[in-house]
């Protein structure tokens, strides 16, 4: 939770997410679950763990990697962009918070 909320917490204060209002999810599918929370005024809000399964419910912005990716992407050893053109990072979002959320990665 604690690497989770680093990422988000960096992505909601970048200035191009102000005005954002949209729910998150970070699937881990290596540890079967799913944190769901918010994406709203400069901050995340509400994170908290789920099984994973078919009930969870489907979030505007959803990330799906692993515990050992998101930890890297935390201290920094790995960069969101090369883990995402790597097949490392999926990023799934309509268009429009797609074309902005390539403004905040």
């Amino acid at each position: 939770m604690t690497a989770l909320t680093g990422i988000l917490g960096d992505l909601a204060a970048n200035p191009a997410a102000a005005g954002l209002d949209r729910s998150l999810s970070c699937r881990l599918p290596d540890l079967e679950q799913v944190v769901l929370g918010r994406l709203s005024s400069g901050s995340v809000r509400d994170l908290r763990p789920v099984p994973d399964g078919a009930d969870v419910p489907r979030a505007d912005i959803r990330l799906t990697m692993t515990s050992d990716d998101l930890v890297a992407l935390t201290d920094g050893r790995l960069a969101f962009g090369t883990a995402w053109k790597d097949g490392r990072v999926k990023l799934e979002a309509g268009l429009r918070d797609l074309l902005r959320l390539r403004k905040l990665l």
